[in-house]
């Protein structure tokens, strides 16, 4: 199928994770991606990772995040590469960048200024902590980010203190609104600003427990027994057998007693127990799955059409049919060498996107795109 962003260019003045993360979108759904590079360095994400996590000469980091994209070296400081980047500017619908607040406007590309060669120009920004306040100019790190905005006392048990999640996840949502801010605003006909931080962004990710603590002010309990989530009970959890583990999501506690076998759960009739006295009732599970293979529990409770599945690796996953028939490697090819990656997950009309253009080498399109905006 036709890319649907077929024609849109995009001026990227992004590096590391929620900037990229928003124009890999964009050029995945067909739109062209200039992406504007540190004439010496590059965006600091090709060097910033160990060398043992290289693939096709670049960190991998950077491989998977702009692929598809075309880079352009340029010297912002320099009167002549500023210069280019305001006549592409010009010529282009959106503009993007993750720099902290002001950076921008010192280099004379601000929104106010590009808007005035633009009037149609879509200007887009992610910053750490928004605009203004005590918190402005504190570096946009997704750990940070996860660290002040109480997502840490979400995951694992209360005794295991803070626990911050094993992905960048601040700056993918950060970077996934962006996307959905950028394409909202093309459907209007004038230059329009669109903002969004890291900190909103993961905000709105907590938005099921935030607003019940706005309610009556009591912070997540997450129990210590399988925790899993702190707004659930049980069996809400992870639960481990004799060969792996098993995935219990919600379910009438009496009903599993009477599947699994296993007597003491079928007191538990009184539904509100279920939340109060959650600990008990997964230790309970807990000794009792134990004593057998994830196979065997899941012949029992798959068929019964209780919610569970087996926990699986990446290695099991990958191996597995219901993976296969998703398709979702895709092989990818560039000037450096091939290499596997994911491909967009979004389908229209029943067709996948793939996208076969591996992330560009430093200055790779930097002739060509000087010569198009001369």
């Amino acid at each position: 199928m036709s890319k649907l962003l077929d024609g849109l260019t995009i001026l990227d003045f992004t590096q590391f994770l929620s900037g990229p993360a928003a124009t890999l979108r964009l050029a995945d759904l067909g739109a062209r991606v200039i992406k504007v590079e540190h004439f010496e360095n590059g965006d600091l994400s090709r060097s910033i990772y160990v060398s043992h996590f290289n693939v096709a000469s670049e960190s991998a980091f950077f491989q998977a995040i702009n692929r598809g994209k075309e880079s352009l070296k340029a010297n912002l400081k320099d009167v002549e590469d500023l210069a280019l980047v305001k006549r592409i500017a010009a010529k282009a619908d959106v503009v993007v960048h993750n720099f902290r607040p002001g950076v921008m406007q010192r280099l004379g590309l601000s929104f106010d200024e590009l808007k005035q060669v633009n009037d149609k120009l879509i200007y887009a920004e992610i910053s750490g902590y928004g605009a203004e306040g005590p918190w402005a100019e504190k570096p946009g790190q997704d750990l940070l980010l996860q660290a002040v905005s109480g997502l840490t006392s979400l995951s694992g048990s209360d005794s295991d203190g803070a626990v911050p999640m094993g992905l960048a996840i601040a700056d993918y949502l950060a970077g996934n609104q962006l996307v959905q801010g950028i394409l909202a605003s093309l459907l209007g006909d004038e230059a329009t600003l669109v903002q969004v931080s890291m900190l909103e962004a993961i905000l709105d990710f907590q938005f099921e427990p935030l607003t019940l603590f706005y309610q009556d002010g009591e912070l997540p309990v997450r129990g210590e027994q399988n925790s899993a989530h702190s707004l659930v009970g049980a069996p809400y959890g992870l639960y481990q057998c004799a060969n792996g583990y098993i995935a219990l999501a919600m379910g009438a506690v009496p009903k599993l007693g009477e599947l699994l076998g296993c007597d003491p759960l079928l007191e538990y009739t009184d539904s509100s127990r279920w939340f109060a006295e959650r600990d008990q009732i997964k230790k309970i599970l807990a000794d009792h799955l134990v004593s057998n293979t994830c196979e065997h529990w899941l012949g029992i409770l798959e068929p019964a059409d209780i919610w569970c599945a087996q926990v699986m690796n990446w290695q099991q996953l990958l191996a597995h049919d219901g993976f296969k028939v998703l398709d979702m490697l895709q092989e990818v090819v560039g000037s450096a060498g091939s290499y596997q990656t994911t491909r967009c997950p979004i389908r229209f009309d029943d067709q996948l996107i793939k996208n076969s253009v591996a992330a560009p080498v430093l200055g790779e399109h930097s002739d060509q795109i000087r010569s198009e905006f001369s």
